[in-house]
């Protein structure tokens, strides 16, 4: 069993010093599971929400992982207009190529000048297509030029919606895509949002990891049924060939809010 202790203070570490706030223990130790998550295959990519670690510093803390045995086989870090995802370069490039080939493409286009969410028309698909195939080219050079455990690379994604983007990058069966601008039509709109967690008593006995949390529209539910069945499919398929992670546990509740952020 990894020790807590020193897995919590390689992410405080990743923050960078000087910083006066400490990241908490219990987040601490979550980052640790996630990214054991996305080495185990469990999710295709982790998006870092621990503070303002840049790339630098995720390789460092990425370094420690693997020096605890956490983080086997290779990881990048892609820097991606200001975020930062973890992912393991292959599975990214497969779920890249997945998308571009599926038929419709699982994107929701909820534009804040649509009265409902609504699947995707060629139009809007077609230019998200053109900017994963894009980010599909730039993985594959990563994959191919880089060397060590821990590679790294930055993309400039110019007038992309970052929100699709790393929904695709993170393995959500359908992803939401809008036009300019940050509004969108989900207020007040039921929302069914799935959540899958399992423990990891590798890293803490009794510590919960989330491994993947998402959102559809209710009214959509139908039309996305067979995407849906697929990744939680697939997710077990994953889930059953590690020996991290166990109890799986796959939720989902309709949720209704005043205004939700992407």
């Amino acid at each position: 069993m990894a020790a807590a202790v020193s897995l919590v203070a390689a992410a405080r570490e990743a923050l960078g010093p000087g910083r006066r706030r400490r990241l908490p223990a219990a987040r601490a130790l979550q980052a640790a599971g996630e990214v054991l998550a996305v080495a185990n295959g469990l999710k295709p990519a982790l998006l870092w929400d621990c503070g303002a670690a840049g790339p630098a510093e995720l390789r460092r803390y990425l370094g420690r992982l693997r020096e605890a045995g956490l983080a086997p086989g290779r990881l990048h870090v892609l820097a991606l207009g200001g975020w930062a995802l973890v992912l393991r370069p292959g599975p990214a490039v497969r779920r890249l190529g997945a998308v571009l080939r599926a038929r419709p493409a699982p994107l929701v286009d909820v534009s804040a000048d649509r009265r409902r969410p609504e699947l995707c028309g060629p139009e809007r698909a077609g230019a998200v297509r053109r900017h994963l195939a894009a980010l599909l080219g730039h993985l594959r050079d990563a994959e191919a030029a880089g060397a060590g455990p821990v590679t790294a690379s930055e993309v400039g994604p110019g007038d992309w919606n970052l929100c699709t983007v790393a929904g695709v990058l993170l393995g959500y069966p359908a992803v939401y895509t809008f036009g300019r601008g940050a509004d969108n039509c989900l207020a007040l709109t039921p929302l069914r949002l799935f959540t899958a967690q399992a423990r990891c008593p590798r890293i803490k006995e009794g510590l919960r990891v989330r491994i993947c949390s998402f959102s559809v529209p209710e009214s959509l539910c139908a039309e996305l049924g067979d995407v849906l069945r697929a990744w939680r499919r697939e997710l077990q398929e994953a889930f059953s060939a590690q020996s991290d992670f166990v109890d799986l546990c796959i939720s989902s509740e309709v949720v209704t809010l005043p205004a939700v952020a992407l």
